[in-house]
């Protein structure tokens, strides 16, 4: 495979874009791979309450095809560009494409969206299979749902990658128009991955655990690797100032919006054993306040990495800065606001969705509004473990800025 990030600025010309369509000069796939991102995430919180209130109902369930759907269209719309530029020798954006196989041509971003929707859609059968032998979903990590989420992270990852290598060959001639496309697109397509993360690791993060250490050591792994690469990867774009709360912001509406909206809907359970007879959807979760960690992030950026303010860091102290600055607004928020959604009656409406409750489960259950005694700690101990998670952060956060430096060089 031929390199897909040059050191040096690339061999082929930037010329000023002048679009006068709805795509404003941006390929149609590019478009495509952000919408399919978007139903991936959708159809994934879809299922989560469709199990939660209904239980699962066949292959073909409304939150599958919804997935499906997603992987079809990041399919079908990346192969037919990595088709038109194997096929068409003098196909304009050849020069600047990706070879494999010693036979494809096509862009990164292409390429990994089609890998994950084959992945995604080999699993559908597989996942079929699976539990008419083995029983209704067992385990979260069965063989075929490691599958699908593999092909759903690969999907999401290429849509960034694909809106990336477009901003990368951006230049200060670029119509002001195409270039507030461009980081719209990056803010969705980053916001639906984070989104699908939250999801991934949620039963590591729900609110009965804010007031444990484990709660933020899972934190720091997951969120400083991505937020410190949605930094890095915009940092050079001057008119991008807050990225990082940008993205978290629209986290949060792609989490709670979806709820706010099914719990309105009729919802009745068709797998036993019911405990709590439900007759609505039952909400996921209240997102976590991702946009006041993001916007400090983002003031660490600002100061200590564009040179705007300060002479830039490095990226080994940059790391150890974004790391205890996000961990300590991270545990100022979410510690407050966990007790808030667990504890507090206000919580429990269809904002905050905390009385919702899975069919499957006792409504009367004693810790369902109060922190279960297993998750007690002394201070020593949180402060000791709440130290480890600062070192992972730590760690996340600088993976992340190297992460992002390769993002940064990506124009193919």
């Amino acid at each position: 495979m031929q390199a897909a990030f040059p050191d040096s600025a690339p061999a082929y010309p930037l010329t000023p874009s002048r679009p006068t369509d709805w795509r404003l000069g941006l390929p149609t796939y590019v478009y495509a791979v952000v919408f399919a991102s978007f139903c991936i995430i959708m159809g994934l919180l879809w299922d989560i309450m469709w199990h939660m209130s209904i239980g699962r109902d066949g292959l073909f369930s409304a939150p599958h095809v919804v997935m499906y759907t997603g992987a079809l269209v990041s399919g079908l719309f990346s192969g037919y560009q990595i088709l038109s530029m194997t096929f068409e020798k003098n196909h304009p954006d050849r020069p600047k494409s990706v070879r494999f196989w010693g036979v494809f041509y096509g862009s990164l971003g292409a390429m990994y969206c089609v890998w994950g929707a084959l992945a995604m859609l080999t699993s559908a059968p597989f996942d079929d299979w699976w539990h008419n032998t083995y029983g209704l979903d067992v385990q979260i990590l069965t063989p075929p749902h490691t599958i699908l989420l593999v092909g759903m992270m690969m999907v999401q990852f290429g849509a960034i990658v694909a809106v990336l290598a477009q901003q990368n060959q951006t230049n200060s001639q670029t119509d002001p128009r195409q270039a507030a496309r461009i980081r719209l697109l990056f803010t969705l397509s980053s916001a639906f991955m984070l989104s699908v993360l939250f999801v991934l690791v949620s039963e590591n993060l729900g609110r009965y655990a804010s007031h444990n250490s484990s709660y933020y050591t899972n934190a720091a792994i997951i969120f400083p690797f991505l937020l410190m690469t949605i930094g890095r990867a915009v940092s050079g774009d001057t008119r991008f100032r807050y990225p990082i709360l940008t993205v978290a912001a629209v986290y949060m509406l792609v989490i709670a919006v979806p709820s706010w909206v099914l719990q309105q809907f009729p919802a009745t359970p068709k797998l036993s054993p019911v405990r709590n007879p439900i007759t609505h959807y039952q909400a996921f979760v209240f997102p976590m306040l991702l946009v006041f960690p993001g916007l400090a992030l983002d003031w660490v950026f600002n100061r200590f990495s564009t040179g705007r303010v300060v002479k830039p860091l490095n990226d080994w102290l940059l790391a150890a800065i974004a790391a205890i600055v996000f961990m300590l607004v991270f545990l100022a928020v979410q510690w407050p606001f966990g007790g808030f959604l667990q504890e507090s009656p206000l919580a429990r409406n269809w904002f905050f969705m905390s009385h919702s409750w899975m069919y499957a489960e006792d409504p009367n259950w004693e810790y369902r509004y109060k922190f279960g005694p297993w998750f007690n700690q002394t201070a020593g101990q949180f402060a000791t473990e709440f130290g480890i998670a600062l070192l992972i952060a730590f760690v996340s956060a600088r993976i992340g800025l190297w992460w992002g430096n390769w993002m940064r060089r990506v124009v193919r």
